[in-house]
């Protein structure tokens, strides 16, 4: 049976065989707003209750920002991070050129089993064109050796049909997350999400309200 990693988003476990697999890519697309942020630090929060180390690298959010962002569900990083089992790092434009060493150097840091990058959208508009691909499929390949589950969180402009920012992004990941705003409303909840794919997984095909609560993200049937 494939190693699964909980998703720590109450509800979405279910839908895809018990959660995302094993040293898998997962793409986490959507337009702003929509929670994506969100979804990646719960991610690593529900990593960290269950003995699994993470690291989140933000490229639009020093930490400060982060820890005040999702303070009011709770979740208090500072003492993971003081007890190295959790590294949350914010790396400025113009430092993406090392983010494939950074991020290596900090999962073996700490030998993390859970990866977040925030997003990769800004990675990608940095690269040229023609080598955008291939750019990006070596730092994948990179992160599947390094032996974690990877979150990689990509914006996409409002109102579109797309998978991603540049279309590559979904042909190189394991699985396609999508978070909407207001297109389906199922449920009557503006919030909502669909699994486009996902590899070696029999997931749900449906539109899933997807809520905010005190807790964070909870997918509501």
């Amino acid at each position: 049976m494939t190693g699964r990693v909980s998703s720590g988003i109450p509800g979405l476990d279910e839908l895809i065989e018990g959660g995302f697999v094993k040293n898998s890519i997962n793409l986490v697309s959507g337009a702003t707003g929509t929670g994506k942020s969100i979804f990646g630090l719960q991610y690593i929060w529900h990593g960290l209750q269950n003995g699994e180390n993470g690291v989140y690298i933000s490229l639009e959010q020093e930490p400060e920002n982060i820890f005040d962002d999702v303070r009011g569900f709770g979740w208090r990083f500072d003492q993971y991070i003081e007890e190295k089992k959790c590294i949350i790092e914010y790396l400025p434009s113009w430092k993406l050129e090392e983010l494939p060493v950074v991020v290596t150097e900090k999962i073996n840091e700490i030998k993390a089993k859970r990866f977040v990058l925030d997003t990769l959208t800004l990675v990608a508009s940095r690269l040229d064109k023609i080598a955008i691909r291939a750019e990006i499929s070596e730092f994948l390949s990179q992160l599947k050796k390094s032996d974690v589950t990877s979150l990689l969180l990509s914006e996409i402009p409002e109102g579109t049909k797309t998978l991603s920012r540049f279309g590559i992004e979904e042909f190189l990941a394991d699985s396609i997350v999508i978070l909407h705003y207001l297109e389906f409303a199922a449920g009557g909840v503006p919030r909502s999400l669909t699994i486009r794919k996902m590899r070696r997984t029999d997931h749900g095909t449906d539109i899933y309200p997807l809520s905010i609560t005190k807790n964070g993200l909870v997918i509501k049937k």
